[in-house]
């Protein structure tokens, strides 16, 4: 039997029940055996109780999104086998606890094969024969489910041995046992039922192996911590709001980084003190999410009329108001770039992948305090809890850029301060946009800062004289960054020029549309380009505008409602785009969806397809 390179898992229970545990296992045993994983993470807004999942996607390739289609459910509870039962392929595998399911009751399509395990008999086993309480051994349960899945997958035991002594590490490292003997328990148990030989998903053996072992296992939400680690960042704020909060724990728990998290009692203030710090000259940021993003439009204004270099990340999630607090969107690219009154430079940038959330993160402590302005990143729920095997970043181009910082004037002399006499033009007015920057307490250096409209030694002022060049110094700033960072930070074109259908689209959105390219060229001969838009403000018009003028049909993927970057190409290029592809169900878009979407746009002219897969 030949096997299988693509294969899609899942396991769902009730929040608190391991769910999360589970899936991590399995991902890191698939990893650790040699195969690339993606997994989908999706979870319930209350605490515990409700129904949660997670889908991991095993592939000897590397791999970038969902798909659709479960091969193997595996589940120790009954809610999940009901909701999830009729997502399973003909000819997959459904292994389930007997004791709480009757697969007869399910609505299993026809073929799939079934598998009865024991699992509450096998925790009792392992508690008698260690003198353990069986109770406390009940969270095992989700090893059993990970350890049948390998099984029937044909994946070794040691895979499953490696993967628990990563997550059991220090005290924890006595579980290692515990769980391989649940493990053992769950290979013994499914081998010699019947469908076990003839089962048609078992992986073949990795053709594409690591190029070491240290290959990563991460979501975006820890790529984005370890971009902020890179690039020096010694201060974040933050007050707890989902998916931002993930970030922010990470870093808590890691005090060996050497930065200071702070919780907040509110968005308010975690916007005012990452801005107070930035000004001191410390790298700083603060992490929210959609409706803590909100509450600090007035801040991040505040830091733009004071040029004051501080970073944003705004995890987006489903609105408005409290929406779907833990299910994914796009719908706050306007918003973000529109961010606070009136008009003060901002640049807007929106990572795709595990490398760009790293990327980013680092580039955008470099941009803040080069330009001397507010840099907002907008990572989506999808990017921050979904989880990818990769291989290592890349840092060795990476470099700290402080932008332009002045010391101490060697002139200075003692005294000349309390004499009034040694003012700093902290906000000169310049040719690039950019004044010398000053940190508060140099010597021989004093400056004002308000929120109102100042000179260019920070004092109030409400002249037109005044305002009319200083505003134009500040916005001059964009026009410099448009200039100065790089096109493929900008924009990339993936493909070839010429292409039946060119995507344009952002954020995660980017992993389904790079899986779904081969799949139509090779199974409906069908080319796409993909047009990824990363920076959003400035806005790189001129490069898109050139690509997209000379496209054969241009569909634009979002998950959002009004087709938000749709509208920003629109506003920056005149080009407007003829097809939308939207997803606003709280959903991440799949490779299935993208697929079945281009055929919809190439061949029935579709102008607008709504998806709606996923529970």
């Amino acid at each position: 039997m030949s096997g299988t390179t693509d294969i899609s898992w899942m396991i769902g229970g009730p929040q608190g029940t391991g769910v999360d545990s589970s899936a991590t296992l399995f991902a890191r045993a698939m990893t650790v055996a040699g195969y690339w994983v993606y997994g989908k993470r999706e979870y319930h807004s209350n605490i515990k109780g409700k129904h949660s999942y997670f889908q991991v996607r095993v592939k000897d390739v590397p791999v970038h999104s969902n798909t659709d289609p479960v091969h193997i459910l595996s589940t120790f509870e009954h809610s999940t086998a009901e909701i999830h039962a009729d997502e399973v392929v003909p000819d997959g595998a459904f292994i389930y606890d007997p004791r709480v399911t009757d697969p007869a009751d399910l609505p299993l399509p026809s073929g799939v094969t079934k598998f009865p395990i024991e699992f509450g008999k096998i925790i009792e086993e392992i508690a008698e024969e260690t003198g353990s309480n069986p109770v406390k051994l009940g969270i095992m349960k989700n090893t059993v489910a990970v350890a049948a899945s390998a099984a029937l997958l044909g994946v070794e035991i040691d895979s499953i041995e490696e993967a628990l002594k990563g997550i059991f590490t220090g005290k924890k490292a006595k579980l290692v046992d515990l769980n391989m003997k649940a493990a053992e328990k769950a290979y013994a148990a499914i081998k010699p039922q019947a469908g076990f030989g003839d089962f048609v998903y078992k992986l073949e053996k990795p053709s594409n192996p690591p190029k070491s072992k240290s290959r990563l296992l991460v979501n975006g939400a820890t790529a984005t911590g370890l971009g902020k680690v890179k690039a020096g960042c010694r201060y974040q704020t933050y007050y707890s709001i989902t998916p931002a909060v993930d970030e922010c724990i990470y870093l808590e728990q890691h005090p060996e980084f050497g930065i200071v998290v702070f919780q907040c009692e509110d968005e308010l203030s975690a916007i005012n003190m990452a801005i107070g710090a930035a000004t001191t000259g410390i790298r700083s940021s603060t992490s929210t999410s959609g409706p803590g993003f909100c509450l600090m439009s007035e801040g991040i204004g505040w830091a733009g009329i004071n040029e004051v270099p501080m970073v944003v990340f705004n995890y987006q999630r489903g609105g408005p108001s409290t929406g779907l607090p833990t299910r994914n969107e796009q719908g706050e690219l306007l918003f973000a770039i529109h961010a606070g009154h009136g008009d003060y430079p901002k640049i807007v940038m929106a990572p795709g992948d595990m490398h760009e959330c790293f990327e980013d993160a680092f580039n955008a402590f470099n941009f803040a305090e080069r330009y001397q302005t507010p840099v907002i990143v907008l990572p989506d729920k999808a990017l921050a809890n979904n989880t990818q095997s990769i291989e290592p970043f890349e840092e060795a181009s990476l470099k700290v850029d402080r932008g332009q910082i002045e010391g101490v004037d060697p002139n200075y002399k003692e005294g000349d301060l309390e004499a009034g006499i040694q003012q700093f033009p902290r906000f000169k007015i310049t040719d690039s946009g950019i004044s010398p920057r000053v940190l508060p307490g140099t010597p021989g250096k004093i400056f004002w800062t308000t929120g109102d409209e100042h000179t260019e030694f920070g004092h109030i002022t409400e002249k037109p004289e005044i305002r009319i060049p200083m505003h134009e110094k500040r916005m001059k700033k964009l026009d410099l960054a448009a200039k100065e960072i790089p096109q493929d930070l900008q924009y990339k074109l993936f493909g070839s020029e010429q292409a039946d259908l060119t995507m344009v689209a952002w954020g995660s959105t980017k992993g389904a549309i790079l899986d779904a390219m081969d799949v139509l060229k090779k199974e409906h001969n069908i080319t796409i380009n993909f047009l990824q838009i990363r920076m959003m403000s400035p806005f790189p018009s001129e490069g898109v505008g050139a690509i997209l003028k000379k496209a054969k049909k241009v569909a634009c993927i979002e998950s959002n409602l009004s087709g938000q970057l749709a509208q920003l190409v629109r506003m920056r290029t005149s080009f407007e785009i003829p097809h939308q592809i939207l997803k606003y169900t709280g959903r991440p878009i799949s490779e299935t969806e993208i697929v079945a979407s281009a055929l919809d746009v190439v061949k029935k002219d579709e102008k607008k397809v709504v998806l709606t897969y996923g529970r």
